[in-house]
């Protein structure tokens, strides 16, 4: 079997689409594995999640085009990421795109020939048929098909944020992430970090969000020095601000109600002194990675961690006995798509509600841990209504030792809560608030 960034890709695509793989755990697994440059490898990323994104535009091209039913598991994921590089990846011709198809149907498929005459046939009937797509009057639709979203999905965001912005978010969702870092070294700025790894050929740009993060335009930061001494750390821009929302001391006992993989306790554990901070989560296994990341950044010493369902922490903590508290819940994930692109596919309205129910509950359950006069920060990578804005006024209103703070973090300006869409700052969806408990 020929390794090549194309065959990595069809092998990562058959987990994804046939054995239900998360693409970011498969990618990344394929890519350890292979031998492959730097050049394909970003190839066969490219493949992977372009693919993936665009399923249901594939899906539309393709199905006029299979008049007989597919009995190799390798043939339907090989035409979508042919289809992908035929319509989205333009500096790549035709004639390449379809040699490589056939090559791997011939690798794949062993002896049974009609494989590759069966994915050949349809791939030159893609070339006569050019892009299809439903009729613009006919909005939710084509829409669904021009960006591969399910069509539930626009008409929520369409309700949600109205037509012109729905389309903007369904077009930014579709553009690859950026690799995020945030700076964790007080002592280094924007320009001493940027200068460093321009210096590996590493190149940067700076984040519209915050001071602490610079955005990596080329270059693989895991493998710089600065990473590797902990003095930077991969964490999305958006996502930093949920820490940044406090006001420490440095004194503090701090929660980190759910905390895996550990991105943010390490950040609060940045900010203390003399204080320390709790982290639980209700898979024991996922507790190893924050280990992991307070050893790396040099921070373990402030952070303790337990296994724990956050709505069973009462069990566990006496009343009062945390300054802060983070819960960063459980979510229906929609404003990291494109990191995680299956998402959109996973995902139904009953899922977000149910998440909705469970977020209640955490928050319920954890607000008694918290000290008078203490913050309570809540926070999701999601945009919906019912697990950001509907779950607050739920909260304010079963607790009226509460009230909600507004917020000044990074380079936004104060604001009752805050709300970042995927189509804002080239990071991901967002949403923070902020409780006080009176005291």
């Amino acid at each position: 079997m020929m390794t090549s960034a194309r065959s990595v890709a069809l092998d990562t695509l058959i987990k994804v689409l046939n054995q239900n793989s998360y693409s970011n755990i498969a990618l990344n697994n394929a890519l350890e594995k292979s031998k492959l440059s730097d050049k394909d490898k970003a190839l066969t990323t490219k493949i992977v999640y372009g693919t993936i994104q665009y399923k249901i535009f594939l899906d539309y091209q393709l199905k006029p085009l299979i008049k007989t039913k597919l009995k190799d598991k390798f043939i339907y994921p090989l035409l979508l990421m042919s289809a992908y590089q035929y319509f989205f990846l333009e500096r790549i011709p035709t004639s390449a795109i379809f040699d490589e198809a056939n090559k791997l149907a011939k690798n794949y498929s062993g002896r049974n020939s009609g494989s590759y005459k069966l994915v050949n046939g349809i791939l030159r009937a893609l070339d006569r048929q050019g892009e299809l797509l439903p009729n613009k009057n006919n909005t939710e639709e084509y829409l669904s098909i021009k960006y591969s979203f399910p069509k539930w999905l626009v008409e929520y965001f369409i309700d949600l944020f109205g037509l012109k912005r729905a389309k903007s978010i369904l077009s930014a969702s579709n553009i690859p992430a950026a690799t995020s870092i945030r700076i964790t070294d007080s002592n280094l700025s924007h320009s001493d970090v940027a200068d460093q790894l321009a210096k590996e050929k590493i190149k940067t740009l700076p984040s519209k969000l915050t001071d602490h993060n610079l955005l990596i335009e080329h270059g693989n930061v895991a493998k710089s020095d600065l990473f590797k001494e902990g003095k930077i750390t991969i964490q999305d821009s958006a996502a930093s601000l949920a820490v940044d929302a406090f006001n420490f001391k440095g004194n503090e006992k701090v929660l980190d109600a759910c905390s895996a993989p550990g991105g943010k306790t390490v950040q609060i554990a940045e900010q203390l002194t003399t204080g320390n901070v709790t982290a639980s989560d209700i898979h024991e296994n996922k507790l190893a990675l924050v280990k992991k990341a307070a050893q790396r950044l040099g921070v373990s010493d402030k952070v303790k961690t337990v296994a724990l369902d956050a709505r069973k922490a009462q069990d566990h903590f006496t009343s009062g006995t945390f300054n802060k508290i983070l819960v960063d819940a459980p979510c229906s994930g929609l404003g990291l798509i494109r990191r995680k692109p299956e998402i959109r596919y996973d995902k139904k309205l009953a899922d977000i509600k149910n998440l909705s129910k469970i977020q209640k509950d955490i928050l319920n359950h954890i607000a008694p841990l918290l000290a008078p006069g203490g913050e309570l920060v809540y926070s999701t990578c999601t945009i919906t209504k019912e697990e950001d804005e509907d779950v607050v006024a739920a909260f304010l209103k079963n607790h009226a030792d509460f009230e909600l703070v507004p917020i000044k973090v990074g380079n936004l300006p104060k604001q009752d809560f805050v709300k970042i869409l995927p189509d804002e700052f080239n990071s991901d969806g967002f949403f923070i608030a902020k409780f006080k408990k009176r005291g």
